[in-house]
């Protein structure tokens, strides 16, 4: 506790990766150089980027995107969720951010609860107006498991690792 706070604060916060003391003994993945390859090198894939799995339409005109909601927390929850102290740090309704005038559009004021809709499902939040969000994009966490009901179910041609970033959704209040 207190070495360590004492030290974010003198260092003006984390690097990642956090080395701390010189003396730390701790193996790094690849540090030799060294990769699980017949011939020990990195592999690099280069293509275009691939066109968005699904654009919208008239039935869903907008795009919502997912990603962190707040520092305090990670993934779907799995595990901050069990932590009482960051349970207390984020929000207890889920929020969608979207244009102001995207919410006077559809007669919605910061705060009012909606429905986000997909092909594959819906779930509700609440609106929370920000100038800064793109208009006709939406925002919400990825940390409410009923986000990914919404998103399309790409992955990675490589890595196996889902794209739950990008879908059309249409918003009903």
């Amino acid at each position: 506790g207190i070495a360590d706070y004492k030290h974010i604060d003198n260092n003006g916060g984390i690097q990642w990766p956090y080395l701390g003391h010189e003396e730390q003994n701790e193996r790094r993945l690849f540090e030799d150089g060294k990769y699980y390859r017949p011939n020990q090198k990195a592999l690099f894939c280069f293509e275009a980027p691939r066109d968005n799995p699904e654009n919208t339409s008239e039935n869903f005109p907008f795009v919502l995107l997912t990603g962190r909601g707040s520092a305090s927390q990670w993934h779907t929850e799995t595990r901050t969720s069990k932590s009482e102290i960051l349970r207390k740090l984020y929000p207890k309704d889920t929020w969608v951010e979207m244009h102001p005038s995207d919410a006077a559009n559809k007669n919605l004021n910061e705060g009012d609860w909606l429905t986000l809709r997909s092909p594959r499902g819906s779930m509700r939040a609440r609106a929370k107006l920000v100038r800064g969000t793109q208009k006709g994009t939406l925002f919400v966490g990825m940390h409410d498991k009923t986000t990914n009901l919404l998103t399309y179910p790409a992955f990675d041609p490589y890595s196996k690792q889902p794209n739950y970033k990008h879908c059309a959704v249409c918003i009903e209040s």
